[in-house]
């Protein structure tokens, strides 16, 4: 009785402790992501894979209440069975659906522009391993910049100019060029062709396009900016130092009778 206690004990202490683990996204395993885009995406497959398992657990229990008032009660064994069930779905569940990077040709699918960003960081953080360090630095920045475009892009129309210059950029040039960098064989990244080196040639195409990036996001902020200077001044002219500086009008002076 005392070996199925401690074994029941330890496999429910291996159970939490997997769970703990995935919970914690594997922080020990896995690298940061780049950008709130691709954390969005990671937090919904979280919450998806405790779902799950919560569901799995409740399904297990009530089974074998269920059971157990048919055959007037399911004793150490059935208690062991369900454990073990428990700790089967708790493994299965908490490791899977696993977040799926996307392909090539899944960046660029339906849905709106704010959408394609995030999976162009969940993308670009698995491409990190294979670039060069000046690289993999230029990446975490713009993992940054595609946020601040993200905010640019709530509510924007999918027909703006700028939604598909966007799609153009973020969903095909850069994905593209960083797969023709991956094409070329390691050993012949650093010979120099033309004065530079595929890596150099990466690098300078990740930091134009970075620049890029912002100068978009900074055009797509101008009305807001506008907007609010213009609140602004008219809040300073209204109540602030302008309205002391403005010149009050007062009744006209009238003789005592």
């Amino acid at each position: 009785m005392n070996d199925l206690t401690r074994d029941s004990d330890r496999i429910l202490g291996d159970g939490r402790a997997l769970l703990r683990d995935n919970r914690d996204g594997g922080r020990h395993r896995r690298q940061p992501s780049i950008g709130e885009g691709s954390a969005r995406i990671k937090r919904s497959n979280l919450k998806m894979r405790i779902r799950n398992v919560l569901l799995a657990i409740f399904a297990i229990w009530l089974a074998s209440g269920i059971v157990g008032a048919f055959v007037n009660g399911i004793g150490i064994l059935g208690v062991m069975a369900a454990i073990i069930a428990t700790v089967i779905a708790v493994t299965i569940f908490s490791s899977f659906p696993k977040v799926k990077t996307p392909t090539r040709a899944e960046i660029a699918r339906g849905g709106d522009v704010r959408q394609l960003v995030g999976r162009t960081e969940l993308w670009l953080e698995a491409q990190r391993s294979a670039l060069p360090a000046p690289a993999v630095t230029l990446v975490d920045q713009l993992g940054v910049q595609l946020d601040g475009l993200g905010y640019q892009l709530e509510g924007i129309d999918q027909s703006h100019p700028k939604a598909r210059e966007i799609r153009s950029l973020v969903g095909e040039q850069l994905p593209e060029m960083i797969d023709s960098y991956r094409r070329i064989p390691p050993q012949m990244r650093t010979e120099a062709r033309g004065g530079e080196t595929p890596d150099e040639q990466l690098t300078k195409s990740l930091r134009t396009i970075s620049g890029e990036i912002d100068s978009i996001t900074r055009q797509l902020a101008q009305g807001s900016l506008d907007e609010l200077a213009i609140k602004h001044r008219y809040l300073d002219y209204k109540f602030g130092a302008g309205a002391d500086a403005a010149p009050q009008l007062t009744a006209p002076a009238t003789d005592a009778d």
